[in-house]
């Protein structure tokens, strides 16, 4: 690695570390400047074991050169003569030329950038500053050495601080300094955001942004103090619109409570009538079962009268011969003592001193017993 070891002794060692202290080894200069001040005090044989010494411990800082640590999350990247190597190691412990070959360890995870200070003009000549710019964004393992190699380590200056400072510029210089301030700021982080990951999605794929976050604009104080003006008067119109809705909200409450009330009160009028209607129907059922009853009760009481009296009928038919009329006539006759009879019936007059009248009477009966023969 060093070659021949040149002579001269400590002069030739002092140029090895000189040389060392160009390529930025300055950790290990301590350790050469010890050797150095060695080997002018040996002489002899002493000073090849001098030389040894120094082999060695040049040999044991190169060998702590080569070794070096990536830490989770990162991504280490090669320089060899200020050449971008297309190696690039993960976490945990590596192995690398010492004093030719460098590393840079590049974050992975979820960093954020701050941008500060970012002057912005509006398009009516007034110049704001924002503050602070939050650009919270991560890089995807895969696109390290690509984003490297076109942008340097330090890929975030160019890719996040510079297009922040332009981005944001151009949306102050096409939007007044009420709408940068008041009207469109709730919309300026969500537009930056869009806007950075668009031209990352085509300049750097593996960029990804996760979110902005944008303070609120210093502004000219004359005009802080308008503003604060319009916010006061601004608060005093919402507190008396709140104030008129409130008026209306209660309004509408009372409304609603009168209306509620109404179709209560029409809901149970509703159901009263319908269980009047109800018992009406019911009355109104029940008598007509009453009156069916009655009217079957009396049906059935006619039909046995009816039945009753045919079957009297019959009977008396079957019973009235002339025989027993015969002898029914002469109980009747035997029953009465004095019987008259006369042509006309409203003429009939008792006398029961008449002889004459027992032969009438005779003949009357001839003619009743000839009249009920007739009628059978």
């Amino acid at each position: 690695m060093l070659g021949e070891f040149p002579a001269g002794g400590a002069n030739a060692t002092l140029r090895i570390l000189r040389g060392l202290v160009k390529r930025n080894r300055r950790r290990y200069f301590l350790y050469a400047v010890c050797f150095a001040v060695f080997s002018h005090k040996i002489t002899g044989m002493a000073q090849w074991g001098a030389v040894f010494s120094i082999i060695a411990a040049l040999g044991g800082a190169a060998l702590l050169a080569s070794v070096h640590k990536i830490d989770e999350g990162h991504t280490g990247v090669y320089y060899r003569g200020g050449a971008l190597l297309t190696t690039t190691t993960g976490p945990g412990f590596h192995l690398m030329l010492p004093f030719i070959t460098t590393y840079k360890s590049v974050q992975t995870t979820l960093q954020t950038d701050e941008v500060k200070n970012v002057p912005c003009g509006t398009s009516g000549g007034v110049m704001i500053y924002f503050d602070r710019i939050e650009v919270v964004n991560f890089l995807v393992p895969s696109a390290v050495y690509d984003i490297v190699r076109n942008f340097t380590a330090d890929y975030d200056k160019a890719l996040i601080f510079n297009k922040v400072h332009h981005e944001l510029n151009q949306f102050c210089s096409v939007h007044s300094l009420q709408e940068v301030y008041i009207g469109l700021f709730d919309q300026i982080d969500e537009n930056l955001k869009l806007t950075l990951q668009e031209d990352l999605t085509s300049m750097a794929p593996g960029l990804i942004i996760q979110a902005v976050r944008v303070t609120k604009p210093n502004i000219p104080e004359s005009i802080r103090r308008n503003y604060e003006l319009m916010e006061s008067e601004k608060t005093k119109l919402l507190i008396s619109q709140q104030t008129q809705k409130v008026v209306e909200k209660e309004a509408e409450t009372e409304r609603i409570k009168a209306v509620i009330e109404a179709e209560k009160v029409a809901q149970v009028s509703e159901i009263k009538f319908g269980q009047k209607v109800m018992e009406k129907e019911t009355e109104k059922k029940i008598s007509e079962i009453e009156d069916n009853a009655y009217l079957a009760r009396q049906k059935a009481k006619a039909d046995a009268e009816y039945y009753t009296a045919l079957r009297a009928a019959e009977a008396n038919k079957l019973k009235l011969t002339p025989e027993y009329l015969q002898l029914m006539k002469y109980k009747a006759i035997a029953t009465n003592s004095k019987i008259y009879f006369g042509n006309d019936i409203p003429q009939m007059f008792v006398d029961s001193g008449s002889a004459g009248s027992s032969i009438k009477a005779s003949a009357v009966l001839d003619v009743f017993n000839d009249q009920v023969i007739d009628l059978d």
